[in-house]
């Protein structure tokens, strides 16, 4: 199999602050069905409940708010990002993900066209981290432009102390 499953946690966002639970989502692609398309399902319901878009849609809401007839996402701050699901009758429903979590998924979609690209049979795994680097987390500024999603580059530290003349 070339695709991919990754079950996530992610919080549904209720009518009020005190009407908040997890649960669990499972983020699907395979590149030998539509390498262009990401599905998003729920455990345990047998594909009936489950929602397919344009991989590039969750790319962009990401960055900022992008959305189609059917679901809308867009970055919650720095490290969360909403996914609203729409039906024509009207909401369905709003889930906050990590955004760590759907960029490592992003990732891994890539691997997984490649990989399926290339010919290769067997399991999808990620490529190898340079010594040092730590798992992927949310991006502290802007989220990466458009395109596959690649590890950010290190960023030099900033020194904070200012100069004085002499």
């Amino acid at each position: 199999m070339t695709g991919i499953e990754q079950y996530v946690r992610v919080r549904v966002c209720a009518s009020g602050p005190d009407e908040t639970e997890t649960l669990p989502v499972l983020l699907r692609y395979d590149p030998a069905t539509d390498p262009t398309r990401v599905g998003l399902g729920f455990p345990g319901t047998e594909g009936a409940h489950d929602h397919v878009f344009a991989r590039a849609l969750l790319e962009e809401g990401l960055r900022s708010p992008a959305e189609t007839a059917a679901l809308r996402i867009w970055p919650c701050g720095r490290a969360q990002t909403v996914l609203e699901l729409r039906r024509a009758a009207g909401l369905l429903l709003v889930l906050q993900f990590d955004s760590s979590d759907l960029i490592r998924f992003l990732r891994r979609t890539y691997t997984a066209a490649a990989h399926y690209e290339a010919g290769l049979t067997g399991p999808v795994r990620e490529a190898p981290r340079a010594p040092g680097r730590q798992s992927p987390v949310a991006p502290a500024g802007p989220v990466p432009p458009a395109g596959p999603v690649s590890p950010a580059a290190p960023v030099p530290p900033v020194s904070t102390r200012s100069r004085s003349s002499a």
